[in-house]
């Protein structure tokens, strides 16, 4: 996966992450920029995941945007 194309494009990748957890805020979009770990941790939060769980999400989400 090349999460630096999906961090150097974070603008536009940004509404598929909206898209695809909706109770996350644009204020937490604006504080991820881009980065993993950030997505992971509110993903984890906002939806009560364990760790693994949310890492996955994002693992996932990543696959999907094509990176």
């Amino acid at each position: 996966m090349n999460w630096d194309r999906l961090q150097g494009n974070w603008k536009e990748f940004r509404g598929k992450a909206k898209q695809k957890w909706g109770k996350l805020t644009d204020d937490d979009l604006d504080v991820v920029k881009g980065k993993r770990e950030e997505l992971e941790g509110i993903v984890q939060q906002r939806y009560g995941l364990a760790r693994e769980k949310a890492k996955e999400e994002v693992q996932a989400f990543a696959r999907d945007c094509g990176c």
